[in-house]
């Protein structure tokens, strides 16, 4: 509604995981780096927390966007809450199974053949599980383990990655094993304010938008008021957006922001 108003091409604050959005503050782009590595390098499992709306899933997005897709077999769950069972089929049939075996022994069996399929076709296989955190079956973590002993003697046939909020950690901490397979761990804090300055300036930029329509004072508002969480920032950025459109205002400023902040809270 606003986008022709303030010379844009699309929303620029929209909370979805389009990776062309990505913003490479320099911990984000330590973490995509640090994914990268663990992947390319078949490290078995890796593990990126951070809190909700920190950039977790785009994050991952971006990872995959930047992976040859003719070099590898992805399988992403977005709702690991469910049986050992249901989770091993899943993957089975993301990876390339066929079939849908009832019983867990043949559901491995058959992932371990997945597995070495994809090996043999050059394709490395990669296990993706978002909201990590909101595993409830502890039955889970440990499938998760026996996947990594799926291997040849010089390489893991699958690589897993597990995203997660901060209470991702101490429950893969009480499962030594699992935990004691994670080759690369890392935590994505929230913006701070020049981050945060940075990313609002790079997603307009990216809508199409070069000049500046945040006014530093409401930069530093939208950055206090938001704790410096992506997902937070583009709530606020996106209704102050629509709050100085629909007062024909040429910029944005604090009593914008302010404003913006008391429609989203109510």
């Amino acid at each position: 509604m606003y986008e022709s108003y303030w010379g844009l091409s699309e929303k620029p604050f929209e909370n979805t995981p389009n990776p062309k959005f990505f913003f490479t503050s320099a911990q984000h782009e330590e973490g995509l780096t640090r994914l990268l590595y663990g992947i390319r390098e078949r490290k078995g499992a890796v593990m990126l927390t951070g809190v909700f709306g920190c950039g977790k899933t785009l994050l991952a997005n971006t990872l995959f966007s930047e992976l040859e897709k003719d070099l590898y077999q992805t399988a992403f769950i977005v709702n690991p809450r469910m049986e050992p069972l249901d989770l091993l089929r899943y993957l089975t049939h993301e990876l390339g199974g066929k079939t849908m075996p009832e019983k867990k022994a043949e559901c491995m069996v058959l992932l371990k053949s997945v597995l070495m399929n994809n090996y043999q076709d050059g394709k490395e296989s990669v296990i993706v599980i978002d909201e990590a955190h909101t595993i409830e079956d502890e039955h889970v973590f440990e499938e998760i383990r026996l996947l990594l002993n799926f291997q040849l003697p010089d390489r893991f046939l699958a690589t897993i990655l597990l995203l997660g909020q901060p209470e991702l950690t101490p429950m893969v901490k009480a499962s030594k094993q699992l935990d004691q397979r994670i080759a690369i761990r890392y935590h994505l804090e929230a913006l701070n304010s020049e981050e945060a300055k940075g990313y609002v300036k790079h997603r307009l930029g990216v809508a199409g938008r070069k000049e500046p329509i945040f006014k530093e004072e409401a930069l530093k508002l939208l950055h206090s008021r938001s704790g410096g969480i992506p997902r937070r920032i583009n709530q606020i950025a996106d209704m102050a957006l629509f709050v100085g459109f629909s007062q024909k205002k040429r910029l944005i400023d604090r009593a914008g922001v302010e404003e913006a902040i008391r429609s989203l809270e109510g």
